[in-house]
């Protein structure tokens, strides 16, 4: 199925007050082709049995979300790891940047840089939302069967080749620099 969804995510905290991460809008909606793993399985689940124009808010633990955070998750890597030519890019390599990385298997993930030394770079691993719990309100966009078009685009998006095919002007495509990155154009293909 074709899925698209305007919604808020919150954060909520033991006290139960919410904090606002991410927004979506009907005009730039989330969108993601079900069953192929875009999304989080039980944010896919609570939205399945829904119709377009219906309203949702529901909680997703930690479990069903990104899991706890886990300290073991935070690494020191070599510092010569991020230069190139015994020098950092300052543009994209400094403390709270996100950096993409990729392990020896060719699985891509994120890493948060929470210092740079002389020697090493300290990287948290963890999802940013790892331990967090989620409410997600809002609504239906839209839901249809997928078309085949969509079905490969999104295949192809999804196994890095030629973007996220939403054209969009912003980012030129949403071209592998911008994903790399963490910039998103608000195509809804990229989250």
């Amino acid at each position: 199925m074709f899925v698209a969804v305007a919604y808020r995510l919150y954060t909520k905290d033991k006290d139960g007050k919410r904090q606002l991460v991410e927004e979506a809008t009907k005009e730039q909606p989330f969108q993601f082709v079900s069953g192929l793993g875009m999304t989080l399985d039980d944010f896919e689940a609570q939205i399945a049995g829904l119709e377009k124009d219906s309203q949702f808010d529901f909680e997703l633990t930690p479990e069903q979300a990104y899991g706890q955070r886990e300290e073991e998750r935070v690494i020191k890597v070599p510092r010569q790891t991020f230069e190139i030519d015994g020098r950092l890019d300052k543009q994209y390599i400094y403390e709270g940047a996100v950096v993409p990385l990729q392990n020896a298997d060719g699985q891509r993930f994120n890493g948060l840089i929470l210092k740079i030394g002389d020697t090493e770079v300290t990287l948290d691993l963890n999802h940013p939302l790892a331990g967090q719990t989620l409410v997600f309100v809002g609504e239906v966009a839209d839901i249809r069967e997928a078309t085949k078009e969509e079905i490969t685009a999104t295949l192809k998006m999804l196994t890095g080749e030629g973007g996220c095919g939403c054209g969009c002007e912003d980012c030129g495509g949403c071209d592998e620099h911008h994903h790399e990155h963490g910039d998103h154009c608000g195509c809804g293909h990229c989250h």
